[in-house]
């Protein structure tokens, strides 16, 4: 699509929509954002009888940058405190992707996960995680010694095994192809190639929203009544767009890489990951699998400046390694190798669970004196697991 296609994503919205009610506004609703949370929220306001929504992207496609670029976990909800938005939005997410995925044949695993302690210390913080667990409702157990080696002999847990038999992973590709269609279907507009350059609060949004586009020397804008940011890694600068200096916020990326793995055995059927670290800015260098059972390792953790920067580092190689090998001994070290990294969008440098200093939690939020607007910031782990539930959530704010 040229950068004209917020225009032409106009001109086909008075083609496609009918209402008896006269508007205002070009839509109703714009979401900025066409990860897989965008998508969601989209298509769950496109739900609503009598509405318009557009799907704003500034790529020629959707889920380019983080929502394909990760471990594809089905997470439990094991991690982030029983009265996070994170834990919240995960468990009511996790349900809603299943019950999604099956109804819709969307590609799925529910596999399950090991979560392993190597001595007293990392046991301890297993104890923790399975006492949080059963206070919230979510299945988890320990696994003995003998069940362990029986089940996955190349697996080593000296200290103990914590299994989470509600976790599982999901093709994203899949699950962002259905909700883009679905969205699609039901009378939604996605306009593509279309970069974010300029956001007007007419009134503070008591008289919508003006959303300009541009690309080259091409500049177009759209009108809407409601405003939704869930720009992901662009979401802080489109933030700043709107709230006041004393309102803005500074973007931090995590960056991580994820390492391949290029022979068949050793070959867990499990998703295994260390036991957390407090304060850490992921949840270890686990191993995960994807839909064709190909071992995959990570992500580590790497601070960077830049978004776009999506080069492979092996810098932290040689440590993942040493990681690796304590849970799983008989890898063979060379046949690791560097496959693809992400960029995940956070609020500070801050930790992923709540196990130690300075968890940072989603946040969405109704901002104060912009009528209209719901701002998403932050939005990493979880978020694929938590989609569908903060398209609930968005849903609530906007219509309470």
């Amino acid at each position: 699509m040229s950068a004209s296609s917020v225009h032409r994503a106009l001109a086909r919205s008075h083609r496609s929509f009918s209402t008896s009610s006269v508007r205002s506004a070009d839509f109703t609703h714009a979401v900025i954002g066409g990860g897989v949370v965008g998508l969601a929220v989209a298509r769950k306001l496109q739900e609503r009888e009598g509405v318009s929504t557009v799907l704003i992207e500034r790529h020629g496609s959707v889920g380019t940058e983080t929502s394909s670029r990760n471990s594809e976990v089905i997470h439990a909800g094991l991690y982030y405190g029983e009265t996070s938005l994170k834990a919240r939005l995960c468990l009511r997410g996790k349900e809603m992707m299943y019950d999604l995925c099956r109804q819709h044949h969307i590609s799925h695993m529910n596999c399950g996960k090991w979560v392993v302690a190597q001595d007293a210390l990392q046991m301890e913080a297993l104890e923790k995680v399975h006492s949080f667990a059963s206070s919230i409702g979510v299945p988890t157990y320990f696994v003995s010694r003998e069940e362990g080696k029986r089940r996955e002999p190349d697996v080593r847990a000296e200290a103990g095994i914590l299994e989470s038999p509600s976790t599982g992973i999901v093709d994203s590709h899949s699950l962002m192809q259905f909700l883009e269609g679905d969205f699609e279907e039901h009378g939604g507009i996605c306009a593509f190639q279309s970069p974010v350059t300029k956001i007007e609060a007419v009134r503070n949004g008591a008289g919508g929203w003006k959303i300009t586009t541009s690309s080259g020397d091409e500049e177009s804008s759209i009108t809407a009544e409601t405003l939704v940011n869930s720009a992901g890694l662009t979401a802080i600068p489109i933030s700043n767009m709107i709230l006041p200096p004393d309102r803005h916020f500074r973007p931090y990326y995590a960056k991580g890489s994820y390492f391949s793995y290029a022979l068949s055995r050793p070959k867990p059927s499990i998703l295994v990951y260390p036991a957390p670290v407090p304060g850490h800015g992921g949840l270890g260098t686990h191993l995960t699998l994807d839909m064709a059972g190909r071992i995959r390792f990570g992500p580590d953790v790497e601070w960077v400046d830049d978004p776009t920067d999506l080069r492979v580092n092996d810098r932290n190689l040689p440590a993942a390694l040493d990681d690796i090998q304590t849970y799983l001994p008989g890898v063979n070290r060379s046949a690791i190798g560097l496959d693809y990294c992400g960029i995940r969008p956070k609020l500070g440098k801050l930790g992923a669970v709540t196990s130690g200093k300075g968890f940072q939690d989603f946040y969405i939020k109704r901002e104060d004196g912009f009528q209209g607007f719901v701002n998403l910031l932050g939005i990493e782990s979880p978020g694929l697991t938590s989609s569908l539930a903060i398209a609930e959530e968005v849903e609530r704010l906007l219509y309470p």
